[in-house]
């Protein structure tokens, strides 16, 4: 398992709307191809330096193919990362905060101390 692996998936997705619009509509299909083409890659760096070894675990890999951000909170996924993300793909399809209400009660199982968060 790698938190790290999950936010890297997490912030990359959500600051490139053409990939958002892809997860949001098949994630499963986002999430086999950002595994293969961005994870190994070395963020702000050049292109040809990448590293060889970073995948998900089939855990994380469904988590994120379901949508299933409270089990990605529960992995560690920073839950800045996926409150950001989900509201980009879904809070169009909710009345205005609709989608952030139901997220916190999707969370509302959670209690203190949450997951560490650190990577």
């Amino acid at each position: 398992m790698s938190k790290y692996l999950l936010n890297k998936f997490l912030y990359t997705v959500d600051r490139d709307p053409e990939l958002v619009e892809r997860y949001r509509e098949d994630p499963r299909a986002t999430v086999a191809m950002w595994e293969t083409e961005y994870a190994n890659r070395i963020l702000n760096c050049v292109d040809g330096e990448a590293s060889t070894w970073l995948r998900f675990d089939d855990t994380e890999r469904e988590a994120l193919a379901a949508h299933d951000y409270p089990a990605l909170f529960e992995l560690g996924a920073h839950p800045f990362l996926t409150l950001t993300l989900f509201i980009a793909m879904f809070e169009r399809d909710h009345e205005p905060m609709g989608f952030q209400t139901d997220y916190a009660r999707r969370l509302a199982h959670v209690s203190m101390p949450y997951p560490d968060i650190a990577t």
